[in-house]
């Protein structure tokens, strides 16, 4: 069965969540602290994680560094706080999406589904292989000759999408809505962040990409590599 880990100080809301998850077969851990929640983490190794940013003692930015430093799992962060500021800061952290309280529980499932699927490993996909990068997205590692690159699910994703569709114009709602959802559209903070993240672990020179490119104010391309 596929584990969640739940993450948040409000008891009511995460007996809520732990019920709601339980309904639809998942097995559930809930930790009130991020201390709690990193020990559950590593006895069970969940298959996603959500969890609140504003938790006593180490916070939930902090829990998503210190899960980033050995998982790559999907992690959904469920916060109040809902500034550009903040959703920046966890996708920086490592977060894989955002939902803002209040929340329907219909939209946080989905978006947990979604986290799910992203990871999920694909059955066939091309290999690319470059003087500088090697991208398997058969069994999803990729590696420079600075070492293996540490991709998360949904960097994963991104890399799917365009390198399927090498050297077409792939927009920015066309990636958000393929890899976050059909209800996204406008959250192009989303794509900067991520491809940035992108960049800097594939590209040999992330200030000048050579194959993952941005088309100002519409969207990305990935270049393949030709002979030189």
């Amino acid at each position: 069965m596929t584990r969640i880990l739940c993450v948040d100080d409000e008891p009511n809301l995460l007996r809520t969540l732990g019920a709601n998850l339980r309904a639809r077969e998942y097995e559930v851990d809930l930790a009130a602290t991020g201390e709690r929640a990193l020990e559950l983490a590593a006895a069970h190794r969940p298959d996603a994680v959500i969890v609140d940013l504003g938790l006593p003692g180490m916070s939930g930015l902090e829990v998503i560094r210190s899960l980033r430093h050995w998982t790559q799992t999907p992690i959904v962060v469920l916060s109040a706080r809902d500034g550009e500021f903040d959703k920046i800061a966890a996708l920086d952290a490592g977060a894989d999406d955002y939902v803002s309280k209040p929340f329907g529980m219909g939209e946080l499932l989905a978006r947990l589904r979604a986290a799910l699927r992203r990871s999920a490993p694909a059955e066939e996909a091309p290999v690319v292989t470059t003087a500088e990068m090697v991208i398997d997205l058969v069994t999803r590692h990729a590696s420079t000759p600075r070492g293996d690159a540490k991709l998360t699910p949904t960097e994963w994703h991104l890399v799917e999408v365009l390198v399927r569709n090498a050297g077409r114009l792939v927009t920015g709602r066309e990636l958000l809505q393929q890899v976050w959802g059909p209800q996204y559209s406008d959250e192009t903070n989303y794509l900067r962040v991520h491809m940035a993240h992108i960049r800097r672990k594939l590209e040999p020179e992330p200030g000048r990409p050579r194959y993952f490119h941005t088309e100002s104010g519409m969207g990305y391309r990935f270049d393949p590599p030709h002979d030189r």
